[in-house]
């Protein structure tokens, strides 16, 4: 996640409008993101969404959090690329997305930034002034 958003970022012409304008499922929905007054906020959320998302994992910060909001992230590209039953190019319903979405989630059950990432610190640091962040 975080290579392909920092690749985004790094890039000044870059611009989700077309991937939205070819989106075969919800169609409306992501045409209607493509709107002037919109597509700016959408590309800024996909760059930075990306990037923040991609830190917060490699270093264990807010996993749960990141992992619901990257699973959700992750549904948003997937339907655009299903065209029932195929799911882009070489897939016939499951593609990576789908395999990135079941990580995650077992990221967010499993509670995986207490195991080898920061949130167990932050966990013990924010417990001690009353505060529970992730419990």
């Amino acid at each position: 996640m975080f290579y392909a958003g920092i690749v985004k970022i790094l890039d000044p012409s870059w611009t989700s409008a077309g991937y939205l304008k070819g989106a075969k499922t919800f169609s409306a929905f992501y045409l209607w993101l493509t709107n002037p007054e919109i597509i700016n906020g959408v590309n800024f959320l996909n760059k930075w969404g990306l990037t923040l998302l991609g830190v917060s994992l490699m270093i264990g910060i807010f996993v749960r959090l990141s992992s619901v909001l990257g699973a959700v992230l992750m549904a948003l590209y997937y339907w655009p690329v299903l065209d029932f039953p195929k799911a882009g190019a070489y897939g016939y319903i499951i593609d990576e997305h789908i395999i990135y979405i079941l990580i995650l989630v077992l990221f967010a059950v499993a509670g995986a930034g207490r195991y080898w990432g920061l949130d167990e610190y932050l966990v013990k640091k924010t417990k001690l002034k009353g505060i529970t962040l992730f419990s």
